[in-house]
């Protein structure tokens, strides 16, 4: 009975995104034109150079590129018509290689239009970037082989799958180790009642299959991720009234995480850390989530987790970690770990990120 109704739901958004969304202006509510937080020049820039027609059949919920991508092997989940892709495929340059994974044909249609477009137009001998006709729930029917990639991304897509944890075993299973998911997803408050679950424009609104924020937590240990990183979250405001009366008492946020692969290590313990500013993009300070921010040379102590990620991950080579108490060459200042409670809830988040854009507009990347 889960399977039919898997297939059917499947069918549906298959439906959505291939025929009633022609272009962003389609969608009613705005779960997929939220705000994200500011984007450097350099993605900018990468963003300006995709295909106009790439960029309008976009309809992801925020920005999911994130940093220190030089040659990294990067896979997309629900890639849809390319449009981070190509800016991606820039990013991590010819030695690096873009996959692009959607189930909608018609998607991949357009972005396989346009490879000869773009890698001529970033100077590239040969294609970095590669489109598959697929489900991101079965990476391995796609030919998508283990520990393959570096990091994989996910734009608003795995809310449309009715089996999450399918879709992030298949993510652990290609990421290699030391690698990361880093995704943008919509998360609700309250467990889904069916009636909401099955609605067909809610479930292609990316409402409808959102995740209860708590399940994530719950999903990643049992899979065998570390504990999810918060990174950014913004409310969701439907200004539908027949959908409002729907959803009744929920709301929705979407929010950036960050999950990763770590090898099977001893305990590490807590550790001090000085970011080199070596990042592209990030060469003052690194917002690694809402709760790090790294300055360069600046020393910050963090937590036995954290330490552990910047230790196994493409960030190593740019901190040096010594552990607590070790002298450390510095010109800047000392930041010590607080006894603070670490912001995991991205309901608070963003109410924390909403009153701060009343005090303080900023420039920021917008999702369609």
């Amino acid at each position: 009975m889960a399977t039919t109704r898997d297939a059917e739901i499947r069918k549906d958004v298959q439906t959505y995104y291939g025929q009633v969304l022609k272009k962003s202006a389609d969608l009613q509510t705005n779960a997929c034109v939220t705000a994200a937080r500011p984007v450097p020049k350099h993605i900018r820039e990468a963003l300006q150079n995709v295909n106009e027609e790439v960029s309008l059949r976009y309809y992801g919920c925020g920005l999911v590129i994130p940093e220190c991508l030089e040659n990294c092997w990067i896979l997309d989940l629900g890639s849809g018509s390319g449009r981070d892709c190509y800016a991606l495929s820039q990013l991590v340059g010819e030695k690096g290689h873009v996959t692009g994974i959607d189930m909608t044909e018609g998607q991949v249609e357009v972005a396989n239009k346009y490879i000869e477009y773009h890698m001529e137009k970033y100077g590239f001998q040969a294609p970095n970037v590669t489109f598959i006709h697929g489900y991101i729930e079965k990476l391995g029917e796609a030919g998508i082989k283990n520990e393959s990639y570096d990091i994989v991304i996910s734009n608003c897509v795995i809310n449309l799958v009715p089996d999450k944890q399918q879709v992030l075993q298949e993510v652990y299973r290609v990421l290699k180790h030391g690698g990361e998911l880093y995704f943008s997803d919509v998360y609700a408050s309250l467990e889904l009642p069916e009636e909401v679950r099955t609605h067909k424009v809610l479930r292609g609104e990316c409402l409808g299959g959102a995740l209860y924020w708590k399940d994530l937590a719950i999903l990643a240990q049992k899979i065998g991720f570390c504990p999810p990183r918060l990174v950014t979250a913004n409310f969701i405001t439907v200004q539908n009234k027949e959908l409002e009366n729907m959803i009744g008492d929920c709301h929705f946020v979407s929010a950036t995480f960050r999950l990763f692969k770590l090898p099977k290590t001893g305990p590490t313990k807590r550790c001090q850390v000085i970011y080199n500013g070596g990042i592209t993009g990030h060469e003052k300070e690194l917002i690694f989530d809402a709760n790090f921010t790294f300055k360069k040379d600046e020393t910050v102590e963090v937590d036995e987790e954290t330490a552990a990620i910047l230790k196994n991950s493409r960030f190593a080579q740019d901190f040096l970690i010594r552990p607590i108490g070790e002298k450390l060459p510095t010109c800047g200042g000392y930041t010590a770990l607080e006894a603070k409670d670490i912001i995991k809830d991205p309901f608070k988040l963003a109410e924390g990120s909403d009153s701060a854009k009343s005090r303080s507009p900023r420039e920021a990347a917008s999702g369609c």
